[in-house]
């Protein structure tokens, strides 16, 4: 689809975009309902009658979502450098660079795990 834009007016050109826009908005709706209903799927397909049945399972009596306590600051390590034992990270906060440099060369947090 060839669309001469150098010899559109200004007005057809803002109107184009208008029609790009709508397509986009439309284009990502179409998506997301797909991605309901495939979920909607994959969960009657585990034996819930519907989304909502999950994903309240998370919730408290009140309807509040669940939390989970966070471990205490300076926590005991989950993570280990490699070949310094003696840099470790627990898991929360700013990763240490060491940890980004291991995933980016093909390691997974869990070939780090202590």
């Amino acid at each position: 689809m060839d669309i001469d834009l150098e010899n559109k007016s200004l007005e057809e050109l803002r109107e184009l975009r208008h029609e790009v826009d709508r397509a986009i908005s439309g284009f990502k709706d179409r998506k997301r309902k797909e991605a309901i209903a495939a979920a909607e799927e994959a969960v009657r397909a585990h034996g819930f009658s519907s989304l909502a049945d999950v994903t309240r399972a998370r919730r408290g009596a009140k309807g509040k979502a669940a939390t989970t306590r966070a471990a205490p600051a300076g926590g005991e390590p989950r993570y280990a450098h490699p070949d310094d034992p003696s840099l470790t990270w627990s898991g929360r906060g700013r990763r240490p660079r060491w940890v980004n440099e291991s995933l980016e060369s093909g390691k997974s947090l869990e070939d780090l795990a202590v």
